[in-house]
């Protein structure tokens, strides 16, 4: 097989579609290759209509907008345990099985699904530079059989049902055969930021946020463009935009450029000595930024940045009594 970019050990952070397609075709390993492609409404693209018209041979369809919380008001937050073991089920996932994800954008919303599987305590996840672009550009088969509207739905369906048969479940113990478990030390919660990121009388930052949005909205000159958000950024956070990590390609940069990138922000990803989060709009492209820490320095950060789930939409609203910094 041909070895993976930037790859870490095992199959790598990232894997290109030359090595996907040499694991597809090896019969003694189980690689399942999902489609999490997700669009922001500006984006004018739809993921479930373009995977049931065309995808990777073999790919299933994760959508990491419906595999979330239903009881949270804010967009696709993570999901409990049961909910995501119940999707893997439905996704013929299994925990020994080395995972592959993809989006139609490059990279956007795969890097949400490859931290979703992080965070859920399997490492055998890996991104697809460039995602189906890059398959594309690369001439590899496509499979553009029909596939209809429940078998798209199938994992997103499963994880609202595992809500009423295992509502307070955290472990993803389940009938099932995918095994579930938060690592909490991966995920931040408005009340995490507040403590450990902002200074406040009596209290010293510990940690330090990384937005990944725009700079004109991290330094709120640009509007916000969700109703009822507040333009800014949360005090003492750094500003490392999520396409600044990619070529033109949407590909990911080299590890070394990733950490010249976070520099330029006057962020040390080497630096361990306070913990670093990310976030971003909605918690998505956040993750782009895990990814590119897990890929400049995986001695380090193997696992990325831990995300703040809520992220601007949760702390920027206009009633979530949250301090707000602006130039």
């Amino acid at each position: 097989m041909s070895t993976p970019p930037a790859a870490a050990a095992g199959a790598g952070t990232v894997v290109s579609p030359a090595w996907l397609a040499d694991a597809m075709r090896d019969q003694e390993r189980r690689v399942r290759v999902l489609d999490c492609s997700w669009y922001l409404p500006a984006m004018a693209r739809d993921g479930i209509e373009e995977h049931a018209a065309r995808r990777i041979p073999g790919a299933r369809y994760f959508d990491v907008d419906a595999i979330s919380d239903p009881s949270s008001s804010l967009p696709h937050m993570l999901p409990s345990a049961s909910q995501f073991a119940a999707a893997c089920d439905a996704l013929d996932v299994r925990n020994d099985d080395q995972v592959v994800v993809y989006d139609g954008a490059g990279l956007f919303s795969a890097a949400r699904a490859w931290w979703m599987f992080k965070a859920f305590g399997h490492d055998a996840v890996a991104v697809l530079d460039g995602g189906m672009p890059a398959w594309l550009e690369a001439n590899l088969p496509l499979d553009e059989t029909a596939v209809d509207d429940a078998t798209v739905r199938a994992a997103a369906a499963a994880a609202a049902a595992a809500v009423a048969a295992a509502p307070a479940s955290e472990d993803g113990r389940r009938a099932g055969c995918f095994r579930a478990r938060l690592d909490k030390s991966l995920v931040r919660s408005k009340q995490d930021v507040l403590t450990r990121c902002v200074e406040s009388a009596g209290n010293s930052a510990t940690e330090r946020l990384v937005d990944a949005r725009p700079e004109p909205r991290w330094r709120g000159a640009a509007p916000e463009p969700r109703k009822g958000v507040r333009s800014g950024r949360v005090p003492g956070s750094a500003c490392v935009p999520f396409f600044s990590l990619l070529d033109e390609s949407k590909r990911v940069k080299s590890g070394s450029e990733i950490e010249k990138t976070f520099a330029a922000a006057g962020v040390d990803l080497r630096d361990t000595s306070t913990c670093l989060v990310a976030s971003c709009g909605t918690g998505v492209t956040a993750c782009v930024l895990a990814l590119g820490a897990a890929l400049a320095v995986p001695e380090l950060r193997p696992n990325g940045l831990p995300v703040y789930d809520g992220s601007w939409t949760e702390w920027g609203a206009e009633d979530s009594g949250c301090p707000v910094e602006t130039d």
